[in-house]
């Protein structure tokens, strides 16, 4: 994938996810953007981070002790982790939900 076409896929996956942040209580979880990092605040100071890596033409997601390589799959039209192939935004919704103790709904 051409560096312009990568950067179009992270940035409509970024925003997507500060779509799906804004329907939390800020109270909650709270969170922020910059220039390709969506940043993710608990209210117990905790904080994750999805990020994009150009170098890797990659998007990145720590939290916690745990951090996952993201590569954007053409036939599926998601970004699927490297090592096992999960999608990156059922992820992001499966931690987020543990980290929260309830459901999150889907980004």
């Amino acid at each position: 994938m051409d560096k312009q076409l990568y950067t179009k896929r992270v940035d409509e996956c970024l925003k997507r996810v500060a779509q799906w942040l804004e329907s939390f209580d800020p109270d909650e979880l709270d969170y922020s953007t910059t220039d390709g990092v969506v940043s993710l605040q608990f209210k117990d100071g905790t904080r994750y981070v999805l990020n994009r890596q150009a170098a890797a033409s990659q998007v990145w997601f720590a939290a916690g002790a745990r951090a996952w390589h993201y590569n954007y799959d053409e036939v599926g039209q998601r970004w699927v982790d490297d090592r096992d192939g999960h999608a990156l935004l059922g992820n992001l919704a499966k931690v987020v939900a543990a980290k929260l103790g309830r459901e999150a709904g889907a980004p």
